[in-house]
């Protein structure tokens, strides 16, 4: 078997994405020691992310050209058995094709993108979505809205629910802080809140909860700190928090690797996820794994994810979000607890099950016979019987 895979967004900064198709990939090179893979790659530093057993080939970062010409034409040269892509697949594909389709923001929420990004995507992944054999998707939310945009039979949606990587694990709080100090200068205790800035992650109304918070208790010490990647609403985001009336308490970090990322949740008093839509929310599950208690929006895939191991509230009322933020940081007890809960929520959640359904589906769609007592360790393809 050679299965493909458009591995792009590696290396790219696209939060996401990056992480899902990034630890897939490490996880098959330990699942599936009989298949060959085939990564189609666009930055130059990408190749370290990926298994060194695994074929790759350099594709353009530009998408029409990535699309248009090279992976349909590598597809054409190789044969794979497969080709798995994100959200959109080449304008030609001669195998079939396994595309994840995380939301369909694009779809129920337009105003969250520019105007051509939002068309862009429409008219891409409506495409794909029907040419596709079988579509992945991380919940059952996001499960329900692509099979209400597009009209597709429900037994060709698949939910494989994302995992958080093994990076995201709790350390020694104040050597965290340490840390966050020493190369961030931010000295005082912290609300977290992790997201692109753009404007479905909702940092408007979290400013303002954030506000409110401080109005109502100026007794509290903290801070609020935003990591994300600047977007083309980065300027509103940043406008809101320089006329705040607590913006130097307000500290934006850009994005930071996950490596980086894992100091900022273990520094934390608690992580904020305020978000109006997501097709899952990884950050909810990396903030449990390190520990952090976890605060996030009602709305969308979310609840799904953090069950009852997080505090919920309506993402539309900054004063929900506040008195949230209140309640725990004010309550060690309901803090703590809300700490056990998130750790055990989040190890439920591993790429390696993730990985093992999704080359699952690979072999269905491939038509490929294996035996199911070698999955957890080695794939062992069998023939068909006759």
């Amino acid at each position: 078997m050679l299965f493909s895979v458009d591995a792009h967004t590696i290396g790219c900064h696209l939060t996401g994405n990056e992480v899902y198709i990034r630890n897939l990939l490490n996880e098959f090179a330990e699942l599936d020691r009989s298949a060959n893979f085939l990564a189609y790659l666009s930055k130059p530093d990408a190749n370290r992310f990926v298994a060194r057993r695994f074929t790759k080939r350099k594709v353009s970062e530009n998408p029409w050209i990535r699309l248009g010409f090279e992976i349909p034409a590598s597809l054409y040269r190789d044969r794979p058995n497969l080709l798995h892509v994100q959200y959109t697949g080449p304008i030609a594909c001669p195998v079939p094709m396994v595309a994840t389709v995380h939301d369909v923001s694009f779809v129920e929420h337009p105003e969250y993108f520019t105007s051509f990004r939002a068309h862009q995507l429409k008219l891409t992944v409506k495409r794909t979505v029907r040419r596709a054999a079988r579509i992945l998707t991380p919940s059952e939310f996001s499960r329900r809205s692509i099979i209400a945009a597009y009209g597709v039979p429900g037994d060709k949606v698949t939910v494989i629910p994302n995992g958080v990587s093994s990076a995201f694990r709790p350390m020694h709080h104040q050597a965290a802080i340490d840390w966050v100090r020493e190369r961030h200068g931010i000295q005082q205790p912290f609300i977290l809140t992790v997201g692109d800035l753009q404007p479905r992650k909702n940092h408007l109304g979290l400013i303002q909860a954030f506000e409110e918070t401080v109005r109502a208790h100026p007794e509290l010490p903290h801070h609020l700190v935003v990591v994300g990647k600047e977007t083309w609403y980065a300027s509103h985001v940043r406008r809101a928090a320089q006329r705040s009336c607590v913006a130097d308490r307000i500290h934006f970090t850009g994005w930071v690797s996950d490596e980086d990322l894992r100091y900022f949740y273990c520094a934390s008093d608690i992580f904020v996820f305020p978000s109006l839509y997501e097709g899952f929310g990884l950050p909810i599950l990396e903030a449990m794994a390190c520990g952090r208690a976890v605060l996030c929006s009602n709305a969308a895939a979310m609840p799904e994810v953090a069950n009852a191991a997080g505090i919920l509230f309506d993402p539309c009322s900054t004063t929900e979000i506040a008195r949230a933020m209140q309640d725990v940081l004010l309550d060690a007890e309901l803090r703590t607890r809300m700490e056990r809960l998130g750790l055990q929520r989040a190890a439920s959640f591993g790429w390696s099950r993730a990985a093992q359904k999704t080359l699952d589906v690979y072999y269905d769609v491939a038509d490929g016979r294996r035996s199911s007592v070698s999955r957890s360790e080695k794939r062992k393809v069998v023939p068909a019987s006759t």
